[in-house]
């Protein structure tokens, strides 16, 4: 018997492998006690948001009992807000930017759904490189449209251009790009990207339906070691930007972010539109007001990265005294470690034996690999130093 849609019974038993550990780790927690389970299962962004959102909050708590200061607003948002975020985006993106090139939406997450809604039809695909965060597959599939995964390079992660041009035929619709990575923490380069935005430039002249360049950027603020986060709207009229403010104020449960249609790009008022009608008809209706005026008042905070770094650092540390390969990431909150033995579930079952929580590879696309966050604090971090080293050498023995 079939009782759900079968692509989104696909989508759960893929994405079963983050649910098992979550639920794995409040058994453990359950059993041991909290403090001694080392969890890096979650990207859940737990340094405290800037000093600045209490002082807003208190301004926006002084007219909330004014008539409609909690009702329905025009469907693309707060156009204060609105004009902010042109504001802001347009100098992270080096582009010139306006109040009607903008949708606030129910997070980055809800700015896709409400864009594949817009644009795909049935059959129509979606290249991803792979390892990739694995709800894609939903939001476009909701719409019937299809994922198509590129191996990344290895071990660098970038592009793998030459995967993605081969993989584009008839039916591609969107190339989907997140940078920096979740999973893997890499930043996509300048020269990279803009090899891959002149390709498409060029495809599209051929084409009745052009391919679409989306840029998912909730990590944009997470940059480290000097690396620049590059601007995809310069390098092509067939650029498209989502965020949010999940990770960059530690508002994630405040569910606010964007699109941005490139305003080169022919018929982008008619995009814009139907974005903001699909975020309409989907349900959101549009973005919570209270963290609209929150994100609108603070375009130039940011958490406290100095703290994000030195988990960063020292996750690097503990991993390297354990022997596993890793890339050291660039940006966002993520490790994506080469498992020392080829089945990862052995390597995730011997960190299990140390109280320690990661995600298998295969959640994200990648066998072979684990990821863990280290959005948590630094003694967990510290702590499960001996359970890495001894996991790592009791596999290898």
């Amino acid at each position: 018997m079939q009782l759900l849609n079968r692509v989104l019974a696909e989508s759960m038993a893929s994405s079963s492998w983050i649910r098992r550990m979550f639920e794995k780790g409040l058994e453990l927690k359950k059993q041991f006690g909290a403090d001694s389970v080392c969890d890096f299962s979650l990207g859940n962004p737990d340094v405290p948001p800037p000093n600045q959102i209490q002082t807003v909050l208190e301004g926006i708590a002084q007219h909330v009992i004014a008539p409609l200061s909690l009702g329905y607003c025009p469907n693309a948002g707060i156009p204060e807000v609105r004009s902010a975020m042109a504001q802001k985006i347009a100098k992270e993106q080096e582009t010139s930017l306006s109040v009607n090139d903008i949708v606030m939406t129910v997070g980055a997450a809800g700015a896709l759904v409400s864009f594949f809604r817009a644009v795909i039809e049935p059959g129509d695909e979606v290249i991803v490189p792979s390892p990739y965060f694995v709800e894609y597959a939903s939001y476009c599939g909701h719409f019937g449209g299809v994922l198509r995964p590129v191996p990344s390079l290895r071990p660098s992660f970038d592009l793998d251009l030459k995967g993605i041009l081969s993989a584009i035929n008839v039916s591609t619709r969107v190339i989907l790009l997140n940078s920096p990575n979740n999973p893997t923490g890499v930043i996509y380069p300048l020269a990279t990207l803009k090899k891959l935005a002149d390709a498409i430039t060029e495809i599209n002249e051929t084409r009745e339906r052009p391919i679409l360049i989306v840029s998912d950027e909730p990590y944009r603020v997470f940059a480290f070691d000097g690396v620049d986060v590059p601007p995809i709207l310069p390098l092509s009229p067939w650029t498209c930007v989502v965020g949010s403010f999940s990770k960059s104020l530690s508002m994630a449960g405040e569910r606010v972010g964007y699109f941005v249609a490139n305003p080169q790009m022919p018929d982008h008022g008619k995009l814009i539109a139907a974005v903001t009608l699909t975020n309409r008809t989907l349900g959101f209706v549009n973005a919570p007001v209270i963290g609209q005026r929150l994100a609108g008042n603070l375009t130039n905070a940011k958490v406290d990265l100095t703290i994000y770094n030195r988990r960063r650092l020292l996750m690097a540390d503990v991993l390297k005294n354990a022997g596993l390969q890793f890339q050291t990431p660039q940006g966002a909150f993520y490790f994506f470690i080469k498992s020392p033995v080829p089945n990862e579930d052995q390597f995730v079952n011997a960190l299990l034996d140390e109280k320690i929580l990661v995600v298998p590879g295969k959640g994200f696309g990648a066998e072979g690999y684990v990821r863990l966050s280290y959005s948590i604090d630094e003694a967990i971090i510290e702590r499960s130093r001996q359970g890495f080293k001894r996991a790592v050498e009791g596999l290898r023995s």
